[in-house]
């Protein structure tokens, strides 16, 4: 079974390639083994979504902003690697 791709689609009109670029690295750097490749995927209108496959992990228009980075390392975490610790960045 492939490892997982993670997409993070971002607006190239509101210039956020620097934060996709950032969420893409730490999680590559949380989960190197466990994803198969993170993309960057550039979009419009406003647009800042995180996918594993086929699941919309995060939406910043549903969410209504971005997501804090530990929590989407937790959902990242809970799909690819469940038994995994996150250290600092876990749930209590």
């Amino acid at each position: 079974m492939p490892a997982p791709r993670l997409e993070i689609t971002y607006c190239t009109q509101c210039r956020w390639l620097l934060r996709a670029g950032w969420t893409a690295q730490e999680l590559l750097t949380t989960f190197p083994a466990d994803l198969g490749e993170v993309a960057l995927v550039p979009g419009t209108g406003g647009v800042f979504q995180v996918r594993l496959d086929d699941d919309v992990l995060w939406d910043r228009a549903a969410e209504g902003g971005f997501p804090e980075l530990a929590q989407l390392k937790q959902l990242v975490r809970d799909r690819v690697a469940p038994d995994r610790s996150l250290g600092h960045s876990d749930r209590r």
